[in-house]
């Protein structure tokens, strides 16, 4: 059986790129407010899932696979782990951004 093919780094930013346009978009057309947030969150939480899955792929899919459903003890520790290492790797990104900014 073989492995699904993985989508490239260039495919996942199109893809990022298309959810930012259509966010956007959600945003203009409907006003501020609990309408907007109910409208627009599902381009809301997918762009923020493409951002993360481009700048910590690794991560991203460890945490994907190990909390997704519950499972033993050894199973939430990993998700702890995963969801650690995810976090740590967007905060190097975010250091770096800010760091870049500076100059």
């Amino acid at each position: 059986m073989s492995e699904a093919k993985q989508p490239t780094t260039t495919a996942k930013l199109r893809e990022c790129d298309r959810l930012q346009r259509a966010l956007t978009d959600c945003h203009k057309r409907i006003g501020p407010g609990l309408g907007r947030e109910a409208a627009c969150r599902h381009l809301n939480r997918g762009l923020a899932e493409c951002l993360v899955s481009v700048a910590c792929p690794e991560e991203w899919e460890a945490v994907r696979s190990l909390c997704g459903s519950g499972g033993t003890g050894l199973k939430r520790s990993q998700c702890q782990e995963a969801q650690l290492s995810l976090s740590v790797c967007l905060s190097s990104h975010q250091h770096r951004l800010s760091s870049n900014a500076d100059q």
